[in-house]
């Protein structure tokens, strides 16, 4: 397919209308898309509750918006107001066929990059699995009294007590049309319905909750726990690796740090092997937390993960805390998932 023609490529470019064959194919989409969320509201499809608070972070749009940041600091956030928070997680990328509790260094080909990043970050008990209610189900034997579900804004099944939606700044909504004509898994009237709107970078608009991304000291890859500040390739020419939803985004931070960017984006949850590394030079190569987590076993010594701290404000974060605290554990639901 040429570039030119490449559905993708046209959602965040303005003025671009959608290639013919994608419009017809996103009325379609909507159609079941719809059905499917009027059967949870009528009850047909029937929805899981918990005995716990639920939090759920996803988005609308497909691709990264920074939903693993804000996981991570709501992890650290509830923690820090006394609770013992875990995560549930599709597990995108891995090849885990069933439900699993996660170990402090599991294998991210088999858990998914993601949550194995969210593990190494936070130590607290995380679960993976298709099926979002079986997860949680393994992740209540781990004591803890708040499931964060990351990435489960469409997993109607799991009943919530909060959502959270997460918008990327910087493409926002893109052209606003349905799969795969654009790039909304749900209509923008969704987030009409959400608790918070969490906007990643750019602009928060009225209403919306402002997140930043600020980078930290850059630690081995390698795993030798060696670090230095990010300030150390000021003015240097380093290869940038980026396998995220937005590459750019990591493009850009380094650049506001000064640092002279070779760019290499890769698909979001690229699987690396050493091969992808052949640059033709010594340069030091700076990457995602969440593509570190996948090069350990071939990293060289002058590769560095650049970790990021979403930034927001602690009324946010007091504001979960106290809705989570007025949720009444369903006692019937208590019983069936003991």
């Amino acid at each position: 397919m040429a570039i030119a023609d490449d559905p993708q490529r046209r959602w965040y470019e303005p003025e671009a209308p959608p290639v013919w064959w994608t419009v017809s194919l996103a009325a379609l989409y909507a159609g079941v898309s719809g059905l499917r969320r009027w059967l949870y509201r009528c009850g047909v499809l029937h929805t899981r509750r918990l005995p716990v608070p639920v939090i759920v972070v996803g988005n609308i749009v497909t691709g990264g918006a920074g939903k693993t940041p804000l996981t991570i600091a709501l992890v650290e956030a509830l923690r820090a107001h006394g609770y013992k928070p875990g995560v549930v997680s599709r597990g995108y990328g891995g090849s885990a066929r069933t439900r699993m509790l996660l170990e402090a260094r599991s294998d991210p080909a088999l858990v998914g990059d993601e949550p194995a990043l969210i593990k190494s970050r936070t130590g607290v008990p995380v679960v993976v699995g298709a099926n979002r209610c079986e997860a949680a189900q393994l992740l209540l034997g781990q004591n803890v009294d708040a499931i964060i579900a990351d990435d489960g804004l469409q997993h109607y099944a799991l009943a919530r007590d909060i959502e959270i939606c997460v918008i990327d700044g910087m493409r926002r909504l893109g052209n606003g049309r349905l799969l795969p004509a654009g790039p909304l898994r749900e209509p923008e009237s969704r987030l009409q319905s959400v608790d918070f709107i969490v906007c990643n970078g750019g602009e928060p608009r009225d209403g919306e909750v402002s997140m930043t991304l600020a980078p930290t000291d850059v630690v081995a890859v390698d795993g030798s726990s060696r670090r230095q500040p990010l300030a150390a390739f000021v003015d240097r020419h380093v290869h940038a690796v980026a396998g995220i939803g937005n590459p750019r985004r990591f493009f850009e931070t380094l650049r506001g740090q000064g640092v002279d960017v070779l760019e290499h984006p890769f698909p979001d949850h690229h699987r690396y092997v050493a091969a992808d590394f052949d640059f033709g030079d010594d340069l030091p190569v700076l990457m995602t937390e969440k593509d570190a987590v996948k090069c350990r076993a071939f990293a060289q010594p002058d590769w560095w993960s650049v970790p990021v701290s979403a930034m927001l404000p602690k009324s946010f974060f007091d504001a979960i805390a106290a809705r989570i605290a007025h949720c009444q554990p369903d006692q019937e639901s208590a019983t069936r998932a003991s």
